[in-house]
């Protein structure tokens, strides 16, 4: 099914690094951006309860996901308010998980801005955030949020689960920072203010073991694979603020390929369009199936809004069942090495 989507209006064991799927307002038209897969085999079902029998969370087969496209600014206020008008339109649609983009409550201007405003995460600004999950019943996906760091120059960037009775799930502080000369663009040093994760995180949830990721972490396929491989990942989150130019040149093609490489669905929420006169993101929220095929997207890359997919995990298991690339990995097994 070619991926479909409304766009509401603009207004705003791997335990440690180094160790060893829319809606929208303005329209009155609503689509859904789903497929078709066929009843699991008794097989297949047998390998989905042995997959998740470890879970303290029972994941239902199929899940309604809500992926948003927002332009985050420096105003903690504003931010709030499209997240929460988002959350409401989105529960009224269905959705049981929202995923939002890297740096969705606060994109400053000013270099050190957001390490001032940095918070634990049991602070004011992420209560509020809890609060919107309870009141919606509906568990959210907050990417890139300013917890406060180790010292006071420095915060963590960090993705926040939180279920929908408002309680946080789980926490995973990005562990590749984005320090890089942008080719024709600009130089970024995320590690001036922030203090890089060292922790692999993966989460139980009624929408299938989650894999927590932020944005930069997405050019580092061995992560993915650790979540895929060794904590049973069948869903990757992926909350960005992709550079326009990095946008153009590599955003879909490294989701579709992470996707493709793990058999998992992937859920990119992406930050669009520019914030501040130095800023610009790329967008294109998208959800990709187990195949590496996208299922929902924003009919506009840099709108403010969200798109829908229903994911089914008996589809992850299919697709692992027909290509068993866990039976054929090598990287675990003894190999010969040479050097020259």
């Amino acid at each position: 099914m070619r991926p479909r989507g409304i766009s509401s209006s603009a207004v705003g064991s791997c335990p440690r690094a180094g160790d060893p799927g829319g809606w929208a307002s303005t329209s009155p038209v609503m689509a859904l951006a789903s497929f078709a897969v066929s009843p699991p085999t008794a097989a297949s079902a047998a390998v989905l309860r042995r997959a998740m029998s470890f879970s303290s969370v029972s994941a239902a087969s199929q899940a309604r996901v809500g992926v948003v496209q927002m332009t985050s600014v420096g105003d903690l206020d504003a931010n709030y308010a499209t997240c929460s008008r988002l959350t409401k339109e989105a529960a009224a649609a269905g959705v049981k998980f929202l995923c939002f983009p890297e740096v969705f409550s606060f994109i400053g201007s000013k270099d050190g801005e957001s390490v001032k405003l940095a918070e634990p995460l049991d602070g004011p600004i992420m209560q509020r955030y809890c609060s919107l999950a309870n009141e919606s019943s509906m568990w959210l996906s907050l990417g890139g949020f300013q917890e406060r760091g180790p010292d006071d120059s420095h915060q963590y960037n960090t993705h926040i689960l939180i279920d929908e009775s408002g309680k946080v799930r789980s926490s995973y502080r990005k562990i590749h920072l984005f320090d890089v000369d942008v080719p024709g663009n600009m130089v970024y040093k995320e590690s001036r203010f922030t203090t890089a994760g060292d922790t692999v995180v993966a989460v139980d949830s009624p929408f299938g073991r989650l894999g927590l990721t932020v944005c930069y972490d997405l050019r580092f396929p061995e992560l993915y694979q650790c979540l895929r491989f060794k904590h049973q990942a069948q869903v990757l989150l992926v909350p960005s603020a992709f550079t326009k130019v990095t946008g153009e040149a590599h955003w879909e093609i490294l989701l579709r390929a992470r996707a493709i490489e793990t058999q998992c669905y992937v859920i990119a929420a992406a930050q669009a369009g520019k914030h501040n006169e130095k800023r610009e993101s790329y967008g294109d929220s998208i959800v990709i199936d187990p195949w590496g095929t996208v299922i929902a997207r924003l009919p506009d890359r840099l709108s403010t809004g969200f798109a829908v997919a229903d994911i089914d995990l008996s589809k992850v298991e299919a697709v692992r069942t027909k290509m068993p690339i866990s039976e054929h990995r090598k990287f675990e097994s003894i190999w010969k090495s040479s050097s020259l």
